[in-house]
């Protein structure tokens, strides 16, 4: 048996254990991971080792949730040494030496190798998005796609509920590139949950949880600045969202794909997404339904639809001050006051309406953590354009020259980008040559 880099090693005899063997026969996971704890190797160990979450396999163990899709079985196997024999699986790869003249890349996902592929994705992802990276990025979304015409029994379903409860809570002090590789890696582990038989109740909620993971691998990619992959993971999370009947997460949806379009020049779209959020959402006072209104704000401000924008505003207001403690959680699923205070500083911002904007960005600066990296860039943002509309060009160039310095590097993404780029597109061409000026257009280059 040749080595295995980085993977667990069992205790001497572990395998000789009649239980064990029995466990293991009908994959019996629970008295498996239990026979390793009581041997002496932590739940900690095993998820390194298996590319698990240590809670995972801490309800594994308790036989609150099991194992059932393929390429998990074949990680299990991988990170603890098990020979493919004891799993009715065929030999694994590190059983037998490999073949003389390999050219395999072990740090891209390959197709015909279901064992490496969600860690590799995850490392892919997680070190840049390169072209590669986006392509199996890609791969995953259109096998999800397929997988959704299909049919499954989820018996983990609260596990992976909580999972995307977690992810809703946002970045956490986290460069994009890392949340979004743990999303995607989960999604990949979701997916063969979509292909077998369930109930339609079962089949719902799990159909829910998929159109929720990938409308927030879209967000993430819309922050990114990758605007054609994100609007393929929302119309993905559209598919999930409208099979599991759910209207909420799909206003939610409708609402966060309209701020895509928005940042990236068709606000025209983003009004439309917005329409549908709001149409979704019923009259129901709901998180979905305050942010279309937001958006669509935003988005007539941006075309000079004043009065349309002016509406937008009272409607978003009117919506926000009756969300219940669910709905105004700080949360991706949620609109929070500080979120709301984003979305008024940049509609003001472009209406030219210099007192409320400002007001709206010292109150969103001041609800903003300092790890919330990408909202306080982008007040700084607005703030800038508001000293131009003020007059003071020069100082709104300093002030976004600083923004962008300050932002950590793998954070300086096509979200903040685009806003200080709106600025200088305002800037007069005859003042192009002014030092704030070019030092704005310089750091935009880097």
């Amino acid at each position: 048996m040749s080595d295995r880099p980085g993977a667990l090693v069992l205790p001497a005899g572990f395998l000789d254990d009649p239980n064990v063997v029995a466990a293991l026969q009908t994959r019996n996971f629970a008295t498996v991971f239990a026979a390793a704890k009581a041997a002496g190797v932590s739940y900690n160990h095993i998820a390194e080792a298996c590319s698990m979450k240590a809670e995972r396999v801490s309800l594994v163990a308790r036989g609150d949730a099991t194992v059932t899709s393929f390429e998990a079985i074949e990680r299990i196997a991988d990170g603890l040494g098990i020979p493919g024999r004891f799993l009715g699986l065929a030999p694994r790869r590190w059983e037998k030496p490999a073949p003389t003249g390999s050219t395999e890349q072990p740090h891209e996902p390959s197709a015909v190798d279901p064992v490496k592929r969600r860690m590799a994705l995850k490392a892919l992802i997680a070190s840049g998005l390169s072209t590669v990276a986006l392509g199996h990025l890609a791969d995953a979304r259109h096998t999800l796609d397929a997988a959704l015409a299909g049919h499954s029994t989820p018996t983990d379903l609260d596990y992976w509920e909580q999972v995307a409860d977690t992810y809703a809570l946002g970045y956490g002090g986290q460069p994009p590139t890392a949340r979004l590789a743990e999303i995607t890696s989960d999604v990949v582990e979701l997916q063969p949950l979509l292909g077998q038989p369930q109930t339609t109740m079962n089949r719902g909620r799990l159909c829910r949880t998929v159109g929720q993971l990938s409308g927030m691998t879209a967000i993430v990619l819309h922050d990114l600045g990758e605007a054609q992959e994100a609007r393929g993971w929302f119309h993905s999370a559209r598919l999930a969202a409208k099979e599991s009947g759910d209207r909420k997460v799909l206003a939610w949806l409708y609402a966060r794909e309209a701020m895509t379009p928005l940042t990236y020049g068709v606000p025209r779209e983003a009004v439309r997404l917005a329409d549908k959020a709001l149409a979704a959402a019923g009259n129901s006072p709901s998180a979905a339904a305050a942010l279309a209104a937001a958006v669509s704000a935003r988005a007539h401000a941006v075309s000079g639809n004043t009065e349309a924008a002016r509406e937008a505003l009272a409607q978003a207001q009117t919506i926000a001050e009756q969300l219940d403690s669910v709905n105004s959680a700080d949360t991706w699923l949620g609109l929070p006051e500080q979120k709301l205070q984003i979305h008024l500083s940049h509609a003001y911002t472009r209406l030219g309406d210099i007192k409320p904007a400002r007001a709206a960005q010292a109150r969103a600066l001041q609800l903003s953590g300092p790890s919330s990296f990408q909202s306080r860039a982008l007040m700084h943002m607005d703030a800038a354009l508001c000293d131009h509309h003020a007059g003071d060009t020069l100082q709104g160039c300093k002030r976004a020259v600083e923004a962008l310095i300050e932002l950590p590097a793998d954070q300086r993404t096509g979200l903040v980008r685009s806003r200080a780029a709106d600025l200088l597109r305002v800037i007069p061409p005859n003042r192009g040559h002014e030092r704030a000026v070019a030092d704005l257009r310089e750091v935009l280059r880097a």
